[in-house]
C-alpha cells in the first residue's frame, strides 16, 4: 500500500507533536507515524514542563501557535515561576502535568488538526532518490518503508524519533533493548539514514524510580506548594483547570550513600557497559556520589504523576544500579523506610545525528527535504524537543508547499536569530558547535536574555508566525490588542507629572526616597524598590488605567512595568550585539591562561584547555562555552 502526503513525521513524541500540527496548520498534508497512538507525547521522565530557560522555549512555542503551552496549562496541577528573586530577564515558568491526562490532551489536539493524518506502524527504512537541482546531482527523500511493508511518500520528512533508534535499556547488568521501559527499539531505521553518508553517535539518558505515595512518610518531608496567581503558559486558554497538589523535598544521607556504592561494581555507568555520554546538567545519583564525594546529602524532590494515581516520581535520583541496590538505598532515607515502587531507575543508550550536517532550518545538508528534531538531533528535554519540532515543521511545510514539477525548492524558511528567540539560541548552537553530550537550554546560554524574557514571546514571535499563516486571525488580534494597551501604559507614565507634595508620605511608607521636585510617573518606576503593584495604590490615575484594561490586566501591567524599569538595559544589551558580530577577526590563542581564567565557568575552562581556539567566534562554538563566557573574554581583551 502507498500514501501520498506533504509532510511526514516520524515519531510521535514532543517534537513529532509540535511538527505535525505546525505542518498541518499550515496547509500542508501531513501524516504523524506513530508505534503507539496511546503515548503520544509521552512524558518519558519527569511529568514536567518549563524550567530554567525551558520555560521560556514554551512561550515562544505558543506564539509561534504550538499546542505545548495550551496542552500544558490543561493538565499542569502544580505551577511555578522560578527565579522571582531575580531580574526578569531569567524569570521561568514551570509546571507539574498530569502524566495520563497530558497524552490525551495532546492526543485530542491532534485529532482536531485539520490535514493532519495518525498512522500506527514503525518506519524501517528512509527512502532517497538521486535528483538533479540547478545541473547538479542530489540526494532527495521521498518518503519511508514501514516494518508492515506500508509505503509512505511524501515531499518532505521529519524524523522525531527520540530515543527509539537502536535503544539500550540498562538496569545494573541487565540490557534490554527497547525505546522506553517496555517499548520496543527501532532497530534498522538508522542505517537506512547512515548509509546516505549521515553521521550517527550514541548518547545516554535515564530516569528515576517511580514511587508508591501509600508508602511515604510524608510527615518526614517539607511540603512544596505551587502559585494560585494569574501565570499561564499559554497567552490564549482558560487558567488551570485541575487541582494543584504539592510537591515534597529530602534528602539522601550517608546510609544512603554507603547504600548505593556497594552496588557500584554492578553500575552500567563505571562497568564499562554504557560507552556512550550522558547529560552533565542531570547526572544519575552514583554520578553525584563519584563526582562530590564530600558531599553527605543530595537533595530530593518527590513530585506527584497525576490527581488520579499513586505513582510519584523521585527528581534527583536518576540511576541504572541493580534494581535491589536502588531499593534498599532508598529505605536509608526516613520518609521512604517503608517505600514499595512501581519500577526502578533505568538509563538508555540510544542513536543520534550529529546536528552540524543541517542548516538553520533543521533540514539536512545532505538528503534534501529530509529534516530532524529532538532527540535525534543530540538534545535533551520536552522544550527542547517541542521547539525543533516546531521550527522543523514550519520549514518542512515550505519545502513541501515550493517543490515543482522540476524537483526544485525555492529557499523560503523561518529562522530565528540568537536575539529573537531561546529557539533561535538552541538551533544555532547545535548546527555551528555541535554537540559533545546531551545538549540542554540554560539562560546562560543567550547572550541577549533580557530581549529574550518569558513575558515577550508574542512581541518577538507571533507576528512573524502570522505572517506565515500558522497564528490565526484571533490570536493576533489578541496580541495586536495586547500590544496597544503595553505602549498606552508606557506612554501615560512617560507624560504624567509626580508633585512631591501629593506623594512623599506615600513614598516614605513604602521605603523609597521622597521626591525634592516633581517627575514623571516612569522615574518612579524605574526606581528598584518600586513597582506597579505598589503605585497602583498610590496613584489613582494609574490605577485607573490598568482597571479600564479589557482582559488579561496582570500579564499586560508587568510587561509594561519591565519595559520602563529595564530599558537602558535593553538599549546596552542591543551594543553588545553589534559587538559580537565583529568576532571573527578577533585572535585570543595565546592570549588567555584558562586555567586561572575565574571570570568564566568551571566547564569553559576545561573546553577551552583542551581545544585552544584561534579566534573569539571559534571559542563561542565550542560545546561549554556560554555567550556569557565569551562576553567575559571580550570585556578583558578590551581591558
Amino acid at each position: 500500500m502507498i500514501l501520498k502526503y506533504d509532510v511526514l513525521v516520524i515519531g510521535g513524541g514532543h517534537a513529532g507533536c509540535e511538527a505535525a500540527c505546525a505542518a498541518a496548520n499550515m496547509g500542508a498534508k501531513t501524516c504523524l507515524v506513530t508505534m503507539d497512538m496511546n503515548k503520544i507525547a509521552q512524558m518519558s521522565c519527569n511529568p514536567a514542563v518549563g524550567g530554567i530557560a525551558k520555560g521560556q522555549i514554551v512561550r515562544e512555542i505558543d506564539a509561534l501557535g504550538g499546542q505545548m503551552g495550551h496542552v500544558t496549562d490543561a493538565t499542569a496541577i502544580q505551577f511555578r515561576m522560578l527565579n522571582r528573586s531575580k531580574g526578569p530577564a531569567v524569570w521561568s515558568p514551570r509546571a507539574q502535568c498530569d502524566r495520563g491526562k497530558f497524552i490525551w490532551k495532546w492526543r485530542s489536539v491532534l485529532d482536531e488538526t485539520e490535514n493532519l493524518d495518525i498512522w500506527q506502524d514503525q518506519a524501517d527504512e528512509l527512502l532517497v532518490k538521486d535528483v538533479v537541482v540547478t545541473q547538479q546531482q542530489t540526494k532527495r527523500v521521498v518518503g519511508v518503508k514501514t516494518i508492515w511493508g506500508c509505503e509512505l511518500r511524501a515531499k518532505a520528512v521529519i524524523i522525531t524519533a527520540g530515543t527509539f533508534l537502536n535503544g539500550l535499556l540498562h538496569i545494573g547488568r541487565k540490557m534490554i533493548p527497547g525505546g522506553r521501559i517496555a517499548e520496543p527499539a527501532v532497530p534498522h531505521f538508522t542505517e537506512s539514514i547512515t548509509r546516505h553518508g549521515i553521521r550517527s553517535a550514541r548518547m545516554k539518558t535515564g530516569t528515576p524510580v517511580r514511587i508508591d505515595k501509600r508508602s511515604v512518610h510524608f510527615e518526614d518531608m517539607e511540603r512544596q506548594d505551587g502559585e494560585n496567581g494569574y501565570y499561564k503558559f499559554s497567552y490564549m486558554g482558560k487558567a488551570r483547570p485541575l487541582p494543584q497538589l504539592p510537591c515534597w523535598v529530602c534528602y539522601t544521607n550517608p546510609d544512603v550513600h554507603d547504600a548505593l556504592r556497594s552496588g557500584l561494581a554492578d553500575s552500567p555507568l563505571y562497568n564499562g557497559q554504557i560507552q556512550s555520554i550522558g547529560p552533565r546538567y542531570c547526572p544519575s545519583i552514583e554520578t553525584k556520589l563519584m563526582t562530590f564525594p564530600e558531599r553527605e546529602q543530595h537533595l530530593l524532590f518527590l513530585e506527584p504523576e497525576g490527581t488520579d494515581t499513586n505513582e510519584m516520581y523521585l527528581n534527583g535520583f536518576s540511576s541504572s544500579l541493580p534494581m535491589d541496590v536502588q531499593i534498599a538505598a532508598l529505605k536509608h532515607i526516613p520518609a521512604l523506610r517503608d517505600v514499595k515502587v512501581y519500577r526502578p531507575g533505568y538509563a538508555i543508550e540510544y542513536d543520534f545525528f550529529d546536528p552540524t550536517q543541517l542548516k538553520h532550518s533543521l533540514e539536512s545538508k545532505i538528503i534534501s527535504g529530509l529534516f530532524m528534531a529532538g532527540q535525534v538531533n543530540g538534545t535533551t528535554g520536552y522544550e527542547e524537543a517541542g521547539g525543533q519540532g516546531t521550527l522543523a515543521g514550519i520549514n518542512a511545510a515550505l519545502f513541501a508547499g515550493s517543490i515543482g514539477c522540476c524537483d526544485t525548492a525555492t529557499e523560503k524558511t523561518l529562522t530565528l536569530a540568537r536575539d529573537e528567540a531561546y529557539i533561535g539560541v538552541l538551533i544555532d548552537d547545535l548546527v555551528t558547535k555541535g554537540v559533545d553530550e546531551p545538549y540542554r537550554m540554560f539562560t546562560s546560554r543567550a547572550e541577549y536574555r533580557i530581549l529574550l524574557r518569558q513575558d515577550d514571546a508574542d512581541a518577538r514571535l507571533t507576528e512573524k508566525a502570522y505572517e506565515l499563516g500558522l497564528v490565526r486571525r484571533e490570536r493576533y488580534d489578541w496580541w495586536l490588542q495586547k500590544k496597544q494597551s503595553i505602549e498606552e501604559i508606557e506612554q501615560f507614565c512617560k507624560n504624567f507629572a509626580i508633585k512631591p507634595k501629593a506623594i512623599n508620605g506615600a513614598l516614605e511608607a513604602a521605603g523609597s526616597t521622597p521626591l525634592v521636585y516633581g517627575c514623571k510617573l516612569d522615574d518612579l518606576v524605574a526606581r528598584p524598590e518600586l513597582n506597579f503593584e505598589k503605585l497602583y495604590h498610590i496613584v489613582p490615575e494609574l490605577h485607573e488605567l490598568i482597571d479600564s484594561l479589557p482582559n488579561r490586566k496582570e500579564e499586560i501591567a508587568e510587561a509594561a512595568e519591565i519595559h520602563i524599569k529595564y530599558k537602558g538595559y535593553i538599549e546596552r544589551e542591543k551594543m553588545v550585539a553589534e559587538k559580537m558580530r565583529r568576532l571573527e577577526n578577533i585572535k585570543i590563542k595565546g592570549k588567555f591562561d584558562y586555567a586561572n581564567l575565574t571570570a568564566i565557568s568551571t566547564e569553559a575552562r576545561q573546553k577551552l584547555i583542551k581545544i585552544q581556539p584561534e579566534t573569539l567566534a571559534q571559542a563561542s562554538r565550542i560545546p561549554g562555552v556560554s555567550p556569557s563566557d565569551v562576553n567575559a573574554m571580550l570585556v578583558l581583551l578590551g581591558r
